[in-house]
C-alpha cells in the first residue's frame, strides 16, 4: 500500500453491513452489503481493482465470517433471508447450513472450538460444527439451537467465550467449550436452554449497537446508539468489577437557534456508535461511529489515543488484521441526519484499509 490509507475497488453499491479480515491471511478481506452481495478483496492486489470474487445472496446480506481453512477458502454468511450458508470462494458455490425463523444479523466462526454461531431476531442461537476438512459440510446432526431471553443486537468472540448483547440491556456470557459441545447432544424439535456462565444488566442504558472482546481474554466493550462505550471485565469479583466504566464519544457541538430567546446556543450532537474493534496485539480499541469519525482508545488507561479525520458517510464496520497492521472501515450512509429513503450518492459508500503504523495504536505508558 503506498499510502498509509486506500479505498478499496470498486466498493458495494448499498449501505456496507459488516466486515471481516481472514484470521491468519492480513491480505484478504470479506465486505457484506444490502446490495445483497459477499465481496472478497486482496489488498495485495496490483492492478486497478483489488476485488478478487462478488457472491450474490437472495436478501441482504447483514454479518459473515472466515473459516480458518483454505481448502476451499470458505465464508459464511446470514442475512434477511434467514438462513445461515457456506460460501467456496473459489466456487461462489453456496450450501445452506441452517434456516432460522427470523433474519440473522450476526454470525462469528471459533477456530479452536468449531464452533460456527448465528444469531438470529427469532431469540435463538444455531451452533454449528463445520467439517474441518470440508468447511461446508455440516450435517443436521450437528446443528444445535439454543433459546434466548430476547432478541440479540450484537455478538463477539474471546479466546474462550461468547458474549451476546441483547435487546433488554442483557448481556449473556458463554463458554465457547459449552457451546461447542451442545452440538454432541441428541437433538429435539424444540429449542435448548443452557445456563451462560455469567447474566449482566448492560452498563449502557440505550439500545446496544456493537460488542467487542479484548484479545487478551479479559473482559469486553460494548456501545450504544447514544454516543456511548462501555468496557467491562469477565473477572466477577467485586474488585474487578469496580473498574468497568462508561463513556461518551463521537459527539459534536452544533449551533441552534432558541426559538424563545432568539439566541444561537451550543447543542451536543450525539451519535450512534456503530462499530468496535480491538486491536489483536496491543489491546487497544477503535470506535466508529454515525459521526463519520474513527477514533483509538486505550481501555486500561481510559483515554483517547487519537481520532481520525472524518470519512464523510457513518461508520458502520471495522475489523483489525490478524497483525493488526490495518484497520478495515466501512462507511456508508447511516441516515443519522434523517435522510433515510434519499439515493446513495458516488463516494458516500466506501471499504476504506487504514495502514496503522508500529506505534500508532500501541497503549501509552501510564504516568
Amino acid at each position: 500500500m503506498a499510502s498509509n490509507q486506500q479505498d478499496l475497488s470498486p466498493p458495494p453499491g448499498d449501505a456496507i453491513s459488516s466486515v471481516a479480515f481472514h484470521p491468519t491471511n492480513p491480505d484478504h478481506l470479506l465486505v457484506t452489503s444490502w446490495d445483497r452481495y459477499l465481496y472478497h478483496y486482496d489488498l495485495t492486489a496490483s492492478s486497478g481493482s483489488q476485488l478478487q470474487s462478488r457472491v450474490e445472496h437472495r436478501a441482504p446480506i447483514l454479518s459473515c465470517a472466515w473459516h480458518s481453512s483454505d481448502s476451499p477458502p470458505t465464508a459464511y454468511t446470514v442475512g434477511l433471508d434467514y438462513d445461515v450458508r457456506a460460501v467456496n470462494l473459489s466456487t461462489s458455490e453456496q450450501v445452506l447450513l441452517s434456516t432460522h425463523d427470523a433474519p440473522s444479523a450476526q454470525v462469528v466462526y471459533d477456530q479452536a472450538t468449531n464452533a460456527l454461531i448465528s444469531a438470529s431476531w427469532d431469540c435463538t442461537l444455531h451452533i454449528h460444527q463445520p467439517s474441518r476438512d470440508n468447511p461446508s459440510n455440516v450435517s443436521a446432526a450437528a446443528v444445535a439451537t439454543l433459546k434466548l431471553p430476547a432478541k440479540p443486537f450484537a455478538l463477539a468472540l474471546s479466546p474462550t467465550n461468547l458474549i451476546v448483547a441483547m435487546s433488554t440491556r442483557v448481556v449473556y456470557i458463554y463458554s465457547l467449550k459449552s457451546l461447542a459441545a451442545l452440538c454432541a447432544e441428541p437433538q429435539s424439535d424444540g429449542a435448548l436452554t443452557t445456563e451462560p456462565l455469567q447474566s449482566r444488566e448492560s452498563a449502557l442504558k440505550f439500545m446496544t449497537r456493537a460488542v467487542a472482546a479484548m484479545p487478551n481474554d479479559a473482559g469486553f466493550a460494548c456501545s450504544s446508539i447514544e454516543g456511548r462505550v462501555a468496557v467491562e471485565w469477565f473477572d466477577p469479583s467485586e474488585e474487578m468489577q469496580k473498574k468497568k466504566y462508561a463513556f461518551k464519544c463521537h459527539r459534536t457541538k452544533s449551533k441552534q437557534r432558541d426559538p424563545e430567546t432568539g439566541q444561537d446556543e451550543d447543542v451536543d450532537m450525539v451519535y450512534p456508535v456503530h462499530a468496535l474493534a480491538f486491536h489483536p496485539v496491543h489491546g487497544t480499541f477503535a470506535s466508529g461511529g454515525g459521526d463519520g469519525t474513527v477514533a483509538l482508545w486505550d481501555a486500561g488507561a481510559k483515554r483517547r489515543l487519537r481520532q481520525y479525520q472524518s470519512l464523510g458517510s457513518s461508520i458502520a464496520a471495522m475489523a483489525f488484521s490478524c497483525d493488526g497492521r490495518h484497520l478495515a472501515i466501512g462507511a456508508s450512509p447511516g441516515f443519522e441526519s434523517g435522510d433515510e429513503g434519499e439515493a446513495l450518492h458516488e463516494g458516500e459508500v466506501r471499504v476504506v484499509v487504514r495502514e496503522i503504523g508500529e506505534k500508532e495504536a500501541m497503549a501509552k505508558a501510564s504516568k
